[in-house]
């Protein structure tokens, strides 16, 4: 198993907040923090949009990212949300004990 960063925004405090809970109640994550404030500038259906969202870090495993995936699309609000998961190249030996501990089947 490997440790993952995964990266999702929201574009409200109400639907950051029930993505983070459902994802740490199911154990398809062990933590999730959310960054409010963050403005987003990007293009879609043609046009430039600069938007506030809120950057979820949903700390997970490998193992965990499609679950983790499929519960973000579920719950979210835009057609094609950010997805993005980074691998964690070092990662604390406690942190990572109870980040699968959370994210275990046996938790």
């Amino acid at each position: 198993m490997d440790a993952m960063l995964i990266l999702t925004t929201a574009d409200s405090d109400a639907l950051a907040e029930r993505i983070a809970i459902s994802l740490v109640e199911s154990g398809d994550a062990a933590c999730v923090s959310i960054v409010a404030g963050m403005q987003s500038i990007y293009r879609w259906e043609g046009k430039v949009c600069n938007e506030k969202e809120h950057l979820l870090l949903i700390k997970s495993t490998a193992e965990r990212f499609e679950a983790v995936r499929a519960h973000v699309r579920r719950l979210h609000s835009y057609l094609v949300p950010e997805i993005v998961a980074l691998p964690i190249a070092a990662i604390d030996a406690d942190y990572w004990e109870w980040l699968q501990s959370q994210t275990s089947e046996n938790r």
